[in-house]
């Protein structure tokens, strides 16, 4: 029986399911991560900066073989192989794109790494694992498309060991972002609000759990969406036949809002990491 999901939920589902999303990011992106990237210049390659992101949060974990890691989102898996390959933890990647999935499983194959990643079709919204089960949760830039981000954090205590760890990082509204002023960027992603470095920590006061970091990295965002514009003008003639005409003007100009708002400063983007409590 397939799983239903939220509406929000379904509409990204759906999106990430297309020929068109599947295409552009696995050219433009490198189709190893989708999610923003630091970089050190601005001519940097989408691809490298994307995996410094990876590089930079598994640094701030003490991952062991013994480790058993959930990336919720988890995209082309280009971060589970990562974690997987370079600390040789065990990892369950939950995402809810077949089309993604079955794109991770076979470059996991490749990789020789079927062993150590578990590609898990679903969403984050309700977890498909029973209590107190992970030693850590990772997420980069997934949780926004959910419309009911407490569930997705009460659901990711619920599957955390005790003195479990939760890293993630995702693009948020300014804590004094006025109203209304997003409404462009809200449309394109079809939903009424974003999370913020406030809304998070509410969260995980509510949830008891400990603060261990929270590094705001904003300028990355305006950063990292500039570069995919750029990358998008110069190398539209190779996604002809791949991507339609309507997706790339769509992509560019949602690109612009959110370029537009980072610049305004009504956006803001970083690394939370929490700690639930033993």
């Amino acid at each position: 029986m397939e799983e239903t999901y939220s509406e929000v939920v379904n509409v990204a589902r759906e999106y990430y399911n297309s020929d068109d999303a599947d295409n552009f990011y696995a050219i433009i992106w490198g189709g190893e991560d989708i999610h923003i990237g630091l970089y050190e210049s601005q001519e940097e390659p989408i691809v490298d900066a994307s995996h410094r992101t990876v590089r930079h949060l598994a640094e701030k974990l003490n991952l062991t073989p013994e480790h058993t890691v959930l990336d919720i989102g988890s995209g082309y898996c280009g971060a589970a192989r990562y974690l997987a390959k370079t600390y040789g933890c065990s990892v369950v990647a939950l995402n809810l794109s077949e089309k993604e999935n079955q794109r991770a499983r076979e470059i996991n194959e490749k990789r020789g790494l079927t062993d150590k990643i578990q590609v898990v079709d679903g969403s984050f919204e309700n977890i498909p694992a029973e209590h107190n089960t992970f030693d850590m949760v990772w997420s980069q830039d997934a949780i926004l498309h959910s419309g009911e981000k407490e569930k997705v954090m009460q659901e990711v205590s619920r599957v955390l060991k005790p003195n479990g760890e939760f890293i993630f990082t995702d693009p948020m509204q300014a804590d004094d972002c006025p109203a209304g002023v997003l409404q462009p960027v809200l449309n394109r992603i079809h939903l009424k609000s974003l999370g913020s470095f406030a809304f998070y920590r509410q969260q995980a006061e509510k949830l008891g759990w400990k603060e261990i970091e929270i590094e705001n990295l904003t300028p990355q965002l305006v950063n990292h969406y500039t570069r995919v514009r750029q990358e998008l003008a110069k190398r539209r003639e190779e996604l002809t036949g791949k991507v339609s005409d309507e997706y790339i003007d769509r992509m560019a100009q949602g690109l612009g809002h959110w370029i537009d708002a980072g610049e305004s400063d009504y956006l803001s983007w970083g690394v939370l990491h929490f700690r639930k409590p033993g």
